[in-house]
């Protein structure tokens, strides 16, 4: 892999009363959010070879919306592993996919901050700031490992 880009999904709406987290949806802002995440994406040349998302709504939900703008027809691989992932389950479920090119992965804080930190830091205790569609697009130096890679830019809406 020598590209890796991991959104956080957009603003959702609050969960109803004893409502399950998974089915929360993006609200009217975070679908907003999420096409400009994606056309921010696209208009940076961004194409991503494969796809890994939470199965959560508003992961799904952002990923289908973040594609629209690069590659409408993309396949969008679920993965469960991606909810309420440590950083160190997301590089197990990322290692598995060494084999392409470039990797968009779309899931939840704190997740995706703490592996921005990981990647490119070689350490995720302190990483704050991943918001609601919010994206980072990574350079790997060779291996999927902690500090290996370079932060080539971050995008928030």
């Amino acid at each position: 892999m020598q590209e890796l880009i991991l959104l956080r999904h957009a603003e959702a709406l609050p969960a109803a009363t004893g409502g399950d987290d998974r089915s929360r949806t993006l609200s009217p802002r975070g679908e907003q959010e999420a096409l400009a995440a994606g056309r921010w994406l696209a208009s940076h040349g961004a194409r991503p070879d494969r796809v890994l998302c939470s199965p959560a709504e508003r992961a799904r939900h952002t990923a289908d919306l973040a594609m629209r703008a690069m590659t409408p027809d993309a396949s969008i691989g679920l993965s469960e592993d991606v909810y309420e992932a440590t950083p160190g389950e997301l590089l197990a479920l990322l290692d598995q996919h060494a084999d392409a090119r470039c990797v968009l992965l779309v899931g939840h804080n704190p997740g995706i901050e703490r592996l921005v930190a990981l990647l490119v830091e070689g350490r995720s205790d302190e990483f704050r700031g991943m918001p609601p569609a919010g994206l980072a697009v990574l350079h790997l130096h060779d291996a999927l490992e902690p500090g290996n890679a370079r932060l080539d830019a971050f995008w928030s809406p």
